[in-house]
Order: C-alpha cells, then structure tokens, then sequence
C-alpha cells in the first residue's frame, strides 16, 4: 500500500462484506413479525376445531393459548443458549444430526402449509364477503364454489411473493408493524362491537367439554382409535384422552413460534429482555384475538348456521352482530381486507421461513452447494424459494381450497417440531446445565442437583399431544410421515455428498455477499464520522469485539470490523493492483466474519463489515481510520508483539499518513480484561505524579530569582526539551539513552502511555 502525495488522502481499494444479519429491531417490530404468522391461526383456528370437536371447542383453543407462553419459554431459554435458536440447531445440539434432520423435516411440513392454508383462508374469507354482498345488493345467492375460488386466490398470492422473494424484496419489519396496526383496530372493534351483542342477551358461554356427549367421538375426532377397543371405555376413563384429543385439534392456535426464534437475530440490544417483552406482547395479543374469537363464534352465530362459517369465522361473527346492516357490511369488507393483508403475510412469512431453515440446513453440510446456487440477477437462493413454492402449489392443488384438510395436515409439522423442541431443551439441562441467561421457570433444588420440573411438564404435555394426534389425525400422520421421511432420506444422501466433499469437515459459515473495489471515504458504507474501528484477525479470540460492543451505544456511534488481508507486490506495467473478490475473501475471511456476524447477533447491534488488501497491516489499519474519520482504532493483543510494540508500530503507520492526519485513540485489548491505550501523533502526554512534582520544583527554585517570576511550567518543560535534543546530537547521547532505559525498565514505572 503506497503512501500517497502530500496533502492528499490515498485512495483505498476495499471489499465490502454484507450479510441481511447486521441490521437489528425493537421488540414491538419483532412482535408484529411473529404476529404476523401467529394471529393469522385466529381466522380459521376456531372454526376448524369446533368442526372436528364440536362446540366446546372455544375452552380447547383457550386452553392452548394460555398453554402457547409457556411453549413461547422454550424458544426464550433455546434463544438465551444460541442466538440462532431454532428447531434445527437446538436439536442438533441435545440429540445429534439424525433427530435434527427428523425435527427440520417435520418444520419443513410445518412451512409448506402453513402458507397454502393462510392464502386459502383468505381466500374463503374474500369468497363469503363476495357472497354476503350479493345477499345484500343483488338480493340472490352467488352460486360458486368457496374452495375453488380460495384455491384460485391462494394461488396467485403465492406467486405474487415467489416473485417478491425471487428478487429478495421482502416485507420489511415497519410494513408487519403497519399490518398489525391495522388489525389492532380491527381486533379492538371487533371485541368491543362482540361483547355489545352479547350482552344484549342472557350470555351463554359453551359447554365443558368434560362433561359426556360435549366433544364427539367419532371417526373424525378419534381417527385411528374410534375402532379400537378404546372407543367402548367409560366415559370417567376417557376424560384425560378426551382432554388431549380435544387440545390436539386445537393446536395449530399456536403455530408460527418457530419464527420467534428467527427473528430473535435481529432483535436490537438488550437482545434478551427484549425477547421477553417481544415474547410477552405475542401472548396477550393472541390470546385475546384467537380465543376470543372463538368464544364469540359460539356465542353469537346461530347454532343452525355456525357450520356454514367454520372456514369463514370472523365473516360470520360480522354478519349477527347488532346495528345496521349498512355498518356491518362495511365491517364485514374490513375484517376481510384485514384478513387478506395478514394471511398473505403468513403465506410470505411461510417461505422466507423455510427459506432461513434450507439455508441453515445447507450452511451445515447437510443440502448441496447446489441448493444454495444465487440467482444470476437478485443473488437470492432461488433454487431453494423454487422447491419450496412448488410443495405449496402441489400442496393447494391437491387440497382443491378445503382448508379444513389443510388444518388437519397442517398438525402434525406444528406439534412434532414443538415436542423436538422442547425434548432438545430437557436434554441439554443436564448435558449442558450452564450457558444460558434464562431458564424455564419451575426449577426444583435438590442440594446441587436442578430438577427442571416445568420444563419436564411442559414436554411431557407436548409429547402425549402428539402421539394422541399419531392416532386421531390419520391423514395428517400418513402424510407427515412420508413427508418427512422422504426429506430426511434426501438430506442423508446430501449430507454424505457434502461430507465426501469437505472430506468430513463440519462448516457452519454465514453466507455474505462482497461488493470489490470500493472507493473508501468519510460516508463509505453508510457509515459516520467518528466511527470505532476494530481490526480483527482471528475468529476465535473477538473478546475485545464483544467488549466494544458492550460499551457502545451503535445508535449514535458506528461500529466497522475490518480484516487487512496481506499480498505480495507484483509488477503490473499499469502500476495498479486490481484484485478480484475470491482473491481477498475466501474460506478465512468468510469464517472470521461469521465469528463476527455471530458476536454482533448475541449484543444486538449492527456492524459494518470491510477487508483491505495491503502489504503492511498497521499501515492498512490507519489509512482505513484516516479516511472513514474513526475516532478509535481497537485490536487485540498480538501473540508475537507486545502492546507498546503494537502501538509503536501503528504510530509510525500514522506518521506516514498525508495531511491532515486525524487524532486518533488506539486501545489493546488484552484477553483478561486489560486495556492499554495510546493516543497517536502529538498530543499532551499524561504524566506521574512524581514527574509533575518534579517539574513544580524546578520551577520553584527558578522563580526565587526576581527576573524569572513570569515564568510558567511550560517554559521549564520546553527549556528541557530542547536541552535534550541538543545533547542528543552529542557523545552523551549513549549515556542518555541508558538513562532512558534505567527509567523505562525502573520500579517507579506505571501504566500511563505517552
């Protein structure tokens, strides 16, 4: 790296390093992500249930949504362990990659439908609006199917963000906040308007579902067991099986908290509490809008219409509430457009889910390069967003639009990556009991034994729903079975492909995108003036990146990790070294990088990534700080120098900087904790007390002389400044500098740097 002409900043060639994972969000943005896929169950949760489970169904749904915070638990205590703290990782982690990829498997079935069922209910809810419409103004009855319209629907939604994610434009957090908004007034009118007309008459709330006769059993309710010899119990012996029958129709209220644990990524600092609010806020909402929709469904609709409405609940809850027929109408339009906007957002949410978990998948050797291919033009991995898209069209053509085989499918992905989940969980409490900052509340002593007993609870609850569902959700099961298992021989097969590539080497690398040959300047890379440069090398020891992170608040000063990667000078007749991307990032940089991205996720907050080819890395470092205009420049102690080394090494970098050459802090970071730091260029040093006394003295002794009473401490410094550049230039300038030594090298020495 060649010193540029005086009085100009050198041009500096740089390649920057960007991952989707550097931005982060508050919690009410991260609330209104979940949400998004979460209270889009409240639409076609209820109805379903009550069609398989009668009309108790509203204390099922309830029930799982006061049972969702502590599933919601899980996800926290997972995400307190690892940042990306899905299904996959934790299991992988609990359990070994063959239950992993059973888990992943299972998830993946959860995602395929998830969209298909959301994009075919919105396009129920859009059928019964058109239908009440002709009731109204055309006096008649349409006469199409419902299905066929919602499968049409449904079709041209998931199209519409195969596009968007092809191009890898997706929504973005302030759009999901804006969505919720709108929802929230919806939600706010539609329990205020409900509970006017309910109390306009004597309430009746629905039936214990404990009593015999409430719930139904029969084929569709018992599956597998109504031909069993189960079927003929007494009714007293039937009740805990009748319970988790009825709470494994109702479970897919709670679908969608596999997204917590993505976006917790990109939750802003403090990532943990701010999980738990975001989690908390995800709780109260959707257990008022999802169970209480389902209470007023029962409470409101007809008994001898509610069937007609299953698949449209909310519709029907607008058509029998009190008021003008006028004002419901136009309630009825705005529940649906608030429908539409939600479900489509699930249905997008669905494959940049699964999307985020092939990618995981395939980061960890399990799916082929080939899967991750970039699109030539959008750089998205559209080969993955393809296969994805395919299973849900498959998925809404084989359906024909019934969405109630799509809830009674959609099951089996939601409980069995619930119950892997929080097995994975219960194993690492005993395989792993430190490393993590939060825990499942219920935790039993036992002298220095830790009896995790709600987290134990909460498993077993998830464990015998699903197996109850193995039994009474035959379709679901049949289907989840082959699903899964053809998934999981496909990653086998890919994962021996892969390991026989790498020749067995695990790699677990974030994937990054680097723009070469960037002009570096004051504004580069979005980044502002007194930013903190920190210089990073290896990606096992980014304590000191940590530290800074810690003690920095990002929103007002910026963070920029650079990696100076070292080349030989060759001749080139031009004179200029041009340098292709593979040259200056490969392997090194991006598994450094990862190490970086991953310190970041933990702190929450964002950083700026940058590596500089040069032949010289302290000079790499400060002409990078000269022209981003850092105020502080941060390393680690090096292995081979010591800390005054470090930062002698860098200063004679900043002497060879053109002017103006900036002020600048430079701190070593020790692996314990110590921190050296040194300003460089000329700057008033800092001095001991025992010099400072010294210096008071002399000046003392001067100024007993009349003549010399205007003189100042600074006079006396500068008189013994320029003495001793004289006798520098002397013979005594041997016998000095082993004064200098004795001085350096002297028991009255402290830490203070010049």
């Amino acid at each position: 790296m060649a010193t540029a002409p005086e009085g100009t900043k050198p041009a500096v060639k740089v390649f920057v390093a960007t991952t989707v994972m550097l931005t982060f969000i508050s919690f009410w943005r991260a609330s209104a992500i979940v949400l998004s896929d979460l209270a889009s169950s409240a639409y076609y949760a209820g109805g379903d249930a009550e069609k398989v489970i009668g009309k108790s169904a509203p204390w099922f749904i309830l029930a799982v949504m006061l049972f969702s915070y502590a599933v919601r638990a899980l996800y926290i205590e997972s995400s307190s362990m690892f940042v990306r703290g899905g299904v996959y990782r934790v299991v992988k982690e609990a359990m070994g990659g063959t239950l992993a990829k059973f888990s992943v498997s299972a998830l993946l079935f959860d995602y395929v439908l998830t969209g298909p069922i959301s994009a075919v209910s919105a396009g129920q809810y859009l059928a019964g609006f058109i239908k009440d419409l002709g009731r109204q103004y055309l006096h008649r009855d349409l006469n199409f199917s419902d299905n066929y319209f919602a499968a049409g629907l449904a079709v041209i939604i998931v199209v519409y963000f195969w596009w968007k994610n092809t191009q890898g434009i997706h929504e973005s957090s302030q759009k999901a906040l804006q969505i919720m908004a709108i929802t929230t007034v919806m939600v706010v009118i539609l329990i205020i308007w409900c509970a006017i007309t309910v109390l306009r008459a004597p309430i009746q709330l629905p039936p214990n579902p404990l009593h015999a006769g409430v719930v139904p059993l029969n084929k569709e309710s018992l599956g597998w067991l109504d031909t069993t010899w189960f079927r003929h119990l007494p009714f007293k012996a039937l009740i805990s099986i009748i319970a988790f029958v009825g709470f494994g129709h109702s479970v897919l209220a709670m679908s969608g908290e596999e997204t917590l644990a993505q976006v917790n990524r990109e939750i802003e600092h403090p990532k943990l509490k701010n999980l738990e609010k975001t989690g908390l806020v995800i709780f109260v909402y959707s257990l008022l809008f999802t169970s209480l929709v389902s209470f007023f469904a029962v409470m409101i609709i007809p008994d001898s219409v509610r069937p007609q409405y299953f698949a449209d609940l909310i519709g029907g809850i607008a058509v029998y509430l009190v008021g003008p027929t006028t004002l419901k109408l136009l309630f009825h339009g705005f529940v649906v457009l608030v429908g539409v906007l939600i479900l489509a957002g699930a249905q997008n949410t669905s494959i940049v889910g699964a999307n985020g978990v092939l990618n995981r998948v395939a980061e960890d050797g399990v799916l082929t390069s080939w899967f991750q291919k970039p699109h030539h033009r959008y750089g998205t991995s559209y080969r993955i967003i393809n296969l994805i898209v395919c299973m849900q069209l498959l998925t809404i053509v084989l359906s024909r639009g019934d969405v109630y085989q799509l809830a009674a499918l959609y099951a089996f992905g939601v409980i069995w990556s619930f119950t892997m989940k929080s097995l994975a969980v219960l194993v690492l409490r005993f395989t792993e009991p430190g490393n993590r900052a939060w825990k499942v509340p219920g935790n039993l002593h036992i002298g220095k034994t830790e009896i995790p007993m709600g987290l134990m609870v909460i498993s077993a609850v998830l464990f015998m729903t699903a197996i109850v569902n193995l039994f009474t959700k035959y379709e679901a099961t049949i289907a989840g079975i082959v699903f899964s298992v053809v998934f999981f021989t496909i990653f086998t097969i890919s994962e021996h492909h892969v390991a026989k590539e790498r020749h067995g080497k695990p790699e677990q690398l974030d994937q990054f995108r680097v723009y070469g040959n960037q002009e570096l300047g004051s504004g580069a890379m979005g980044v502002r003036p007194g930013n903190i440069l920190v210089a990073v090398r290896d990606p096992r020891n980014l304590y000191y990146l940590r530290h800074v992170l810690g003690h920095t608040h990002t929103g007002k000063q910026d963070v920029v990790v650079m990696s100076a990667r070292l080349y030989h000078r060759e001749h080139s007749f031009s004179g200029s070294s041009v340098f292709e991307a593979s040259q200056v990032f490969d392997h090194y940089e991006q598994e450094l990088f990862t190490a970086a991205v991953a310190v970041a996720e933990k702190e929450g907050k964002p950083i700026s990534l940058l590596v500089v080819p040069a032949t010289d890395v302290f000079e790499a470092i400060m002409v990078t700080a000269q022209r981003l205009d850092s105020s502080r420049v941060i390393c680690g102690l090096s292995n081979k120098l010591t800390a005054d080394e470090q930062a002698k090494l860098t200063g004679d970098a900043w002497e060879r900087l053109p002017e103006p050459r900036p002020r600048l802090i430079m701190e070593v970071c020790a692996p314990d904790g110590t921190i050296r730091e040194f300003a460089l260029g000329p700057h008033t040093p800092r001095m001991r007390p025992q010099d400072v006394e010294l210096m008071h003295r002399l000046w003392l002794n001067i100024t007993t002389d009349p003549k010399f009473a205007g003189a100042h401490h600074y006079h006396i410094v500068a008189l013994a400044l320029e003495e001793l550049q004289r006798e520098l230039s002397t013979e005594q300038r041997a016998e000095l500098l082993q004064k200098l030594q004795d001085e350096m090298n002297g028991p009255a020495r402290t830490d203070l740097d010049s």
